[in-house]
């Protein structure tokens, strides 16, 4: 399994998390909004800290630098 998620995609993954973690804390999301964009958050949370995107793979895609 390589990395193929770089600084700035990760990063964006990470902060969307985040925002989504304050909807949900503000009350603003709730019911399956929640749970729909809870599950999306820690998909890209995990992704994030692994560094690794199952997505990116049918599409040959990679944002590290080379």
């Amino acid at each position: 399994m390589t990395k193929n998620m770089g600084l700035v995609d990760r990063v964006v993954r990470f902060l969307v998390a985040a925002v989504i973690a304050y909807l949900y804390i503000s009350g603003t999301i709730g019911g399956w909004q929640a749970l729909v964009l809870g599950i999306v958050a820690v998909v890209f949370v995990v992704t994030s800290a692994i560094g690794f995107c199952p997505a990116y793979l049918p599409f040959k895609i990679s944002t590290c630098r080379k």
